[in-house]
């Protein structure tokens, strides 16, 4: 057996205890580099100041020395510029983590997650994410690692692609896999820490675990819970406590004498790899060190072979069921089934009429700019006098700061009694805050809404103002599916399910036709309903891009806007995303412009109502726009149907 195969079956060992290092941001953030520098291309740049790190924490105690390469894939080094340095960072980081090792140490080859949403919630495919993972994988493995640690996932999905992608780049490379969790214990998707080990050891991880996010205490507490459901062996690297900000710069507060007390616990409760994250130093390092090396590891007690199988991990002494001559591991669906949705016919009258193939209309009405809804509450009431069907209240168009959607919809529908379709955007909340602002929703009774990703900040008057874009319309269009089926994100249940009808924006008019077929096709599958189109003023391109979409058969709306002037008519044609209007039309507004303004008015109309009765027959409803709050010039619109 080579002196590397010793090293490695010592780290995979059941009982076997190892000492992992602790972190490297901080030890650099220490010495000067600010966090606004990529932490990995100094592997390029300064390999002595990392090396003399790795160094630092092999005095210290440490067994297995980990890569500076936490950040250092395609996706993240795209923020610096660095992408196409990707491979040599990783490969070069290897190298000086191996150099600074020897023979003695083991070199883990730390891997981050991408930073970007996989699909549900995200644009990014399971495959493509697979495929970053591999290529900094192939690197680190080009170095000299003997390891690949996967550290700080929040997404189970995301971590499961990482670990296959490391069965297929070595199927004998040792795999650690540690997810990081909040002060209450779960993932930043709400899984449990049970859950978490359950999904880990079923994915076929080596030795799985927690890190970073919460101190010592918080990582023990999980631990426990994790310990009682696997066999497998457990890894455990908290910060140094949680940070505060002293003097501008962020510290993390925990004595290494305070690590080393935990780490002990942390022995006891089953963990047998230890190790530092975010905060800790060589100090804390050799405080663990001394800490736990004269104690004898105790039998941890352990589900019999029936229980652990029940709870989902292999029994003691079985091999995991992964195919070792091909490194594939079996997929695991930790989604719990939910509930069957309540029919979509049943969830609203805008729903009813869709799903019985009737036309609908509907006015879409801006939100106040203050507090004041008075006058778009009169005008909401003509238009539930004049028969329409719904409101369309946007959600922050053109990144406008207004009233919030979500509660203009319900002041609308309880003091007008008529329903809305309230859009909601991705662009201003995080995901826990958009599970949030959904459940409310739901609870006060709003049925209809039409998901968008919005419109970026720098569009509107506050261009200094940040997006957060946690997730895009087709994450967020899974995530309302899933609350109809009454579970959040992590397929946890909520209870009672929301009745959501779900919209989806599209735009037959998009430069790139095939890209926005593809996002209409992903929509659909994530769980849409009804989509609802941009303004249309192209008849042509509207029916060709019916015809492309013909197999998603969904039922589609489409957006018609009633121009007011040439002016509004090149406002909306150069300024606004998304629309397209053709010569003719513009010719058209500025041949009536030159008339009166009265002129153009009336042939903004004339037009808008020209589409409306060219779509009978050929879509399920139209959105008419109320341009200027003017719902008078909408109705005249509506009463073409």
């Amino acid at each position: 057996m080579s002196a590397q195969d010793t090293r490695r079956a010592r780290l995979t060992d059941p009982a076997a205890f190892v000492l992992f290092d602790g972190a490297i941001g901080t030890m650099l953030y220490a010495k000067g580099i600010f966090i606004n520098q990529c932490y990995d291309e100094l592997n390029l740049r300064s390999p002595d100041l990392v090396r003399d790190i790795h160094r630092a924490y092999r005095q210290s105690g440490a067994e297995v020395l980990e890569t500076n390469t936490f950040g250092a894939n395609r996706v993240k080094l795209a923020g610096y510029g660095l992408e196409q340095q990707a491979d040599e960072i990783n490969r070069v980081a290897a190298q000086i983590a191996r150099e600074a090792a020897g023979d003695d140490l083991l070199v883990a080859g730390a891997i981050g997650p991408l930073g970007v949403r996989l699909e549900p919630y995200g644009p990014t495919s399971l495959e493509g994410a697979r495929g970053l993972f591999i290529a900094q994988m192939q690197a680190l493995k080009a170095g000299g690692v003997d390891c690949f640690i996967l550290e700080t996932f929040g997404d189970l999905h995301e971590i499961e692609q990482a670990i296959r992608a490391a069965r297929e780049v070595d199927p004998a490379m040792p795999v650690i896999a540690q997810m990081a969790v909040g002060e209450d214990g779960r993932t930043p998707y709400g899984a449990a820490p049970e859950q978490v080990a359950r999904a880990l050891d079923g994915y076929g991880a080596d030795i799985i675990g927690l890190n970073c996010s919460v101190g010592p205490q918080g990582i023990l507490n999980a631990i426990e819970k994790m310990a009682a459901v696997t066999t497998r062996k457990l890894s455990a690297q908290p910060n140094a406590g949680m940070p505060r900000d002293v003097g501008g710069r962020t510290m993390y507060m925990a004595s290494p004498e305070y690590m080393a007390s935990y780490a002990r616990h942390l022995l006891q409760a089953g963990a047998r790899v230890l190790g530092g994250c975010c905060g800790t130093t060589p100090e804390h390092i050799r405080a663990i060190a001394h800490g736990v090396r004269a104690l004898v590891p105790r039998q941890v007690t352990r589900l019999a072979p029936r229980a652990a199988a029940e709870a989902g991990g292999s029994p003691p002494g079985e091999t995991h069921p992964r195919d070792a001559s091909s490194g594939s591991v079996p997929q695991v669906d930790l989604r719990r089934p939910g509930v069957e949705p309540v029919p979509f016919a049943a969830r609203s009258k805008w729903a009813a009429k869709l799903a019985s193939g009737q036309m609908v209309a509907s006015v879409e009405i801006v939100p106040p700019r203050g507090v004041d809804a008075e006058k778009m509450l009169r005008d909401v009431a003509v238009l539930k006098a004049a028969g329409v069907d719904a409101v369309n209240i946007p959600d922050g168009p053109r990144a406008q700061s207004r009233m919030a959607a979500v509660l203009t919809s319900l002041l609308v529908e309880q003091r007008a009694g008529i329903e809305t379709v309230t859009h909601y955007c991705c662009r201003d909340r995080n995901l826990l805050g958009m599970l949030s602002d959904l459940l409310g929703a739901a609870a006060v009774g709003l049925r209809n809404i039409l998901v968008i990703t919005g419109d970026p900040p720098k569009m509107g008057p506050y261009p200094d103002a940040t997006a957060v874009f946690d997730i895009d319309s087709i994450g967020l269009t899974n995530l309302v599916h899933q609350l109809n089926r009454g579970l959040d994100p992590s397929g946890n249940t909520i209870g009672k399910p929301t009745q959501f009808a779900i919209g989806v924006g599209v735009n037959p008019t998009a430069p790139d036709a095939d890209y926005e077929l593809k996002r209409f096709e992903y929509k659909a599958e994530a769980g849409a309903e009804y989509a609802i189109t941009q303004p249309v003023f192209d008849l042509a391109q509207l029916e060709t891009f019916l015809s492309s979409t013909r197999h998603v058969r969904l039922p589609i709306v489409a957006g018609v806007w009633p121009l007011t002037s040439v002016r509004n008519a090149e406002f909306l044609a150069n300024e606004v995303p998304g629309v397209v209007i053709p010569d003719q039309v513009i010719a058209r507004m500025r041949h009536a412009n030159e008339r009166s303004k009265e002129h153009a008015i009336a042939e903004g109309v004339a037009i808008a109502r020209e589409m409306v009765i060219a779509l009978r027959g050929t879509v399920q409803g139209v959105q008419v726009s109320a341009p200027f709050g003017r719902v008078d010039l909408a109705l005249q619109v509506v009463e073409a149907m």
